[in-house]
């Protein structure tokens, strides 16, 4: 009776553990940075090697941490979007990921820079300590320099609305 059972004991197992899974958003994967300061990093600028961005920078100010290369398709769909918020004022840094400058530079004359200043991570180690895990991720970074929100993938409008116009507002009220 038990050899009968057992298959469909563990059909039923199984059939919850997936229907657990069609629930949740394969984007979400968390961030070991939220709540927590950005981490420490000094890199050359895209725009002048002579200039660095660094994590001091995000301090007085909420601030946007935008990760881009110009290899990143997605990158190119929510370009759009950033230089809409430029030009509304808001502030977005750039971490340009594992590209090459020429390449990097190119994109940005042709589709205009969103960007107050672009850092440039060639090997993509200032990335890694992001816990970047692929392109395009933003940062919300508040006045202190914490991290308060990550988004893997696509900033899209209406994330933005929804979500990170609000953030910002409430955490520019702080």
């Amino acid at each position: 009776m038990l050899r009968y059972l057992l298959p469909l004991i563990l059909f039923f197992v199984l059939a919850v553990f997936l229907y657990i899974g069609l629930g949740l958003n394969p984007t979400d994967i968390g961030s070991t940075r939220l709540d927590k300061p950005a981490p420490a990093f000094t890199l050359p600028q895209l725009d002048d090697a002579t200039q660095t961005l660094s994590h001091q920078d995000f301090k007085g100010k909420v601030s946007l941490f935008n990760v881009w290369a110009s290899w990143c398709g997605t990158c190119r769909y929510e370009h759009a979007l950033l230089m809409q918020l430029a030009k509304e004022g808001y502030t977005i840094y750039g971490l340009t990921y594992k590209d090459t400058v020429a390449e990097a530079k190119t994109v940005l004359m042709r589709t205009g820079n969103p960007y107050t200043a672009n850092a440039f991570d060639e090997k993509g180690v200032v990335g890694m300590d992001w816990g970047v895990t692929g392109t395009p991720e933003t940062f919300v970074i508040d006045k202190q320099g914490i991290v308060r929100y990550k988004i893997v993938g696509q900033l899209t409008f209406q994330l933005w609305q929804q979500k990170i116009k609000p953030l910002i507002q409430a955490l520019e009220n702080i």
